[in-house]
């Protein structure tokens, strides 16, 4: 079967657009889509005049579109390393760097899980053939996922079966899909599906999967940066970011 190309690939031509008064850019993991469309909402509201404009993508991807001259106001990535990395480039103010939420990581599988897959172990199956991920390269998720099986003596199994996504989404859509047997993604993801995927197990990985936030540093960052970021912190957005799945740090 064809692996179709993820519709909503990262949507970054978005990131594009020059920066105007009035509007703040964020620019965030994949798996941040829905909690924060939702917060910007809420931003807006209170804020008259304001626009927050959000664009998603994976970490990396997203922090090399910042590093090549795309206008943004706030950094959110997935994993430490992504934001590590935007700080060696100087891409944001390292003093306002702030963990916002956590995540984990789970095995999920098609709703009628074809495969009668019940178990990481059940990976080794002969009729298991394909098995989506985020690419480790790039994306946080697959990097979570790689560290996690090969602590659990798992990661061969998986390779020799991998289907690569470009972020998390995109894993996830295979696997709803159908167009794989498994796949891994973060569980805030797979309760957007629920119904259409289904959890098979919690995976355990050797570090916290948890996600920074900092702004962008550079000329004519919106003022109303530094705002968003404490209302992403506040108790109203730890409750929005809560009913999303996703765990105060």
């Amino acid at each position: 079967m064809k692996i179709r190309p993820w519709v909503a690939a990262c949507a970054l031509t978005c990131a594009a657009m020059p920066a105007v008064a009035g509007e703040v850019l964020v620019s965030a993991a994949a798996s941040l889509t829905n909690a924060l469309k939702e917060l910007a909402t809420q931003y807006e509201a209170a804020h008259p005049g304001t626009k927050v404009l959000t664009t998603f993508g994976s970490s990396d991807v997203v922090l090399r579109q910042i590093t090549e001259g795309a206008p943004a106001d706030v950094f959110a990535s997935a994993d430490q390393k992504a934001m590590d990395k935007a700080v060696a480039a100087k891409a944001v103010d390292p003093a306002t760097r702030v963990d916002f939420a956590r995540n984990e990581v789970v095995l999920v599988v098609p709703a009628d899980n074809p495969r009668g897959i019940a178990s990481l172990a059940d990976l080794k199956k002969q009729s298991v053939t394909r098995i989506a991920l985020g690419n480790p390269d790039s994306v946080p998720v697959g990097r979570y996922t790689r560290a996690a099986l090969e602590r659990a003596g798992a990661w061969d199994t998986v390779k020799a079966h991998e289907i690569l996504g470009q972020n998390v989404r995109q894993v996830l859509s295979y696997v709803e899909r159908g167009e794989v047997d498994a796949g891994f993604v973060y569980a805030t993801d797979a309760a957007l599906m629920k119904g259409r995927v289904r959890v098979v197990e919690a995976i355990e990985t050797p570090t916290p999967v948890s996600y920074p936030v900092a702004l962008v540093r550079r000329d004519g960052r919106a003022p109303e940066a530094a705002d968003f970021l404490t209302f992403l912190l506040s108790a109203d957005g730890q409750a929005v970011l809560s009913r999303y799945g996703f765990v105060k740090p």
